[in-house]
């Protein structure tokens, strides 16, 4: 899902640059207000995690690859997307730079999709469906939406930018990333998440009971 820099041409590159700036820029200040000394070692583990399941990519034509994301996972244990988008922002930047995996201009379109839709749609899927839902089964069902959307929406831009056509990148996107939302970011989500469940409650309890489920906004208050 990475996307390389000829893959987009500069001046959409720019677009989405400009749409995922606000969004880096907000993640960064829920850091400063919600990230204290407790907290940063499993921001940072779940950062390192993250980098190591997008190394297992599976090539799915028309020089792209599937992969999990995680953005969803990071968002659920700190009841934030913007930890999604942070946690992100921080794995594709080491990637571009450091590994060449994907593109420099194309880093603003890779944020938007991997940290902000993946993180926003599966957090608040997650959200809804917690609700009526175990954390675990409510874990799955909004990871594997997120990475879903991210797919759909990188096919789009892939189209827009003349990469490939539309019906052929919804299908291997859509279908690839279908499959990888169920037998791995569905599936591995929910596993993490019943573990932390059970050692470490603290990190989820009181954040989607009745009437205490906390907002966006409360975290920059």
């Amino acid at each position: 899902m990475h996307i390389p820099d000829a893959f987009i041409p500069l001046n959409q590159a720019i677009v989405y640059w400009v749409i995922a700036l606000p969004f880096i820029l907000m993640s960064m200040k829920w850091a400063k207000n919600e990230l204290d000394e407790m907290k940063v070692p499993i921001l940072a583990a779940l950062a390192a995690g993250i980098f190591a399941i997008q190394a297992m990519n599976i090539p799915i034509g028309m020089g792209t690859s599937g992969h999990m994301v995680g953005a969803t996972l990071v968002a659920i244990v700190f009841a934030s997307p913007w930890a999604g988008v942070l946690v992100l922002t921080l794995v594709l930047l080491v990637q571009g730079f450091a590994f060449g995996d994907g593109g420099i201009t194309t880093m603003g379109a890779n944020i938007l999709n991997m940290g902000v839709i993946s993180g926003f749609v599966g957090y608040y899927t997650y959200a809804a469906l917690r609700k009526s839902l175990s954390a675990n089964i409510a874990a799955f069902g909004g990871a594997w939406l997120g990475l879903f959307m991210s797919a759909i929406v990188c096919a789009v831009q892939m189209t827009v930018a003349g990469t490939f056509p539309l019906k052929e990148g919804l299908i291997a996107m859509g279908t690839f990333h279908l499959i990888i939302g169920f037998i791995g970011e569905g599936l591995i989500t929910a596993i993490v998440i019943s573990a932390i469940a059970r050692s470490r409650p603290d990190l989820l309890e009181n954040k989607f009971g009745a009437g205490s489920e906390r907002t966006d906004t409360e975290a920059f208050v």
